[in-house]
């Protein structure tokens, strides 16, 4: 294993540790915002760079900027819905049954971030370096990154060469 293999499964831990202080129902509105926040970007992001037009030039950051912003008010709004759904949760007192669930869901994000980043790492040609390719668990995730760029714009997936 190399050092990113290290940072991966630390990543994957830290993420499913926060889940198992938060517990299920803030992970679960967590996934849902982020599931939410994907969906978003995707069907109007479009229509934001339309937007956008006059103001970025460059095709690919124009749609990169529409999509981003996108993504980030939407994890926003979710946020203040998990904060006033948290609070009437915490009145009920949910045992620890709710934070164990919770592990499942922190898991999930931090394989699913994994995936981003592997994505990420696709597009910059990361993967040429020596330690990406010694990397044991980067293959492991590339069918998910693969995946994730699945659900990008069809000119966005051009744009970067992505499939």
């Amino acid at each position: 294993m190399v050092w990113v293999d290290y940072f991966i499964v630390a990543l994957v831990i830290i993420s499913a540790l926060i889940s198992l202080m938060r517990g299920f129902v803030k992970e679960a509105i967590s996934l849902a915002t982020w599931i939410m926040a994907f969906w978003v970007s995707l069907t109007f992001v479009d229509t934001l760079d339309a937007m956008l037009t006059g103001t970025i030039e460059t095709p690919t950051v124009r749609l990169l900027v529409a999509f981003a912003s996108l993504f980030i008010v939407t994890l926003i709004i979710g946020a203040m819905i998990n904060h006033f759904v948290s609070l009437a949760v915490k009145k009920t007192g949910l045992s620890g049954t709710d934070r164990m669930i919770g592990v499942v869901f922190g898991t999930a994000r931090g394989v699913l971030v994994v995936g981003a980043l592997v994505l990420l790492g696709l597009v910059t040609e990361v993967n040429r370096d020596p330690w990406w390719n010694e990397s044991v668990f980067i293959p492991l995730m590339e069918p998910i990154a693969t995946w994730m760029a699945g659900f990008l714009p069809d000119n966005l997936v051009q744009d970067l060469d992505l499939l």
